[in-house]
């Protein structure tokens, strides 16, 4: 098992295609069996959470975070991607798909989405906070940007999670950090190393959160172990 693990994450960093993996690593046909198994029966998402835990705990926090901060992004979908999954972005004017991620205070993923581009921030924001209110019972905060209307306000309301819209200063030019709001920005940039997420590749949406999840399983991985770099790029002794 160990090595389909592996052979997953070594997917996810690359972004190579599955008949493509190494001859060291696993059959392809074993690997992509148990990454559809686990992503159906939620096994994907169990490690992901235990290794948030472990982070969390590692820093001194607790299991569950009272606050979030949700984004979303735009990405493009390969041609492999059947059409009722994707969509334009009419703000970007990009076709694909779009994530919507909710991350707590230190970067960790909490929530995932994943839905056409055409699809409004709106119906992504609640949907997050759904996820959020299941995932994370404590959350009673979240910061979003402008892109996030009143109808997530409104929803957060209902859930008893304060929702707050960080907007951009007045006359504000170029890529300007805003406070509580960085943090998703930073997550975003950590998961568009992994190559497989540089596009959406996936046929299914679900097969998209799945390979975010493994994307975030490796960082969390690394920040646990102290690891900068992964280990094969360490010179020989």
């Amino acid at each position: 098992m160990r090595e389909i693990v592996n052979a997953v994450l070594y997917q996810a960093r690359t972004g190579c295609q599955w008949r493509y993996l190494p001859h060291d690593l696993p059959p392809t046909s074993a690997v992509y069996y148990y990454f559809g198994q686990w992503r159906d029966d939620g096994t994907t998402e169990t490690i992901h959470d235990l290794l948030r835990w472990l982070v969390r705990e590692h820093h001194r926090r607790k299991a569950d975070p009272s606050a979030v901060v949700l984004d979303s992004q735009t990405v493009r979908s390969s041609t492999n991607a059947p059409k009722g999954t994707t969509g334009l972005d009419p703000g970007k004017k990009s076709p694909g798909r779009k994530r919507g991620i909710a991350v707590d205070t230190l970067g960790l993923l909490i929530a995932v989405v994943v839905v056409a581009a055409s699809v409004h921030d709106n119906t992504i924001g609640t949907a997050l906070l759904d996820r959020v209110a299941a995932a994370a019972p404590p959350v009673r905060k979240a910061w979003v940007d402008a892109g996030f209307k009143t109808t997530v306000v409104e929803h957060g309301a209902g859930l008893g999670i304060d929702v707050e819209v960080v907007g951009r200063e007045p006359g504000a030019r170029g890529f300007t950090p805003l406070p509580k709001r960085w943090r998703v920005e930073q997550t975003l940039g950590t998961l568009m190393l992994h190559r497989r997420l540089a596009r959406d590749y996936e046929a299914k949406p679900a097969s998209a959160v799945a390979m975010i999840h493994w994307s975030m399983v490796e960082v969390m991985a690394r920040r646990l172990t102290g690891a900068a770099t992964p280990t094969w790029r360490d010179p020989p002794v």
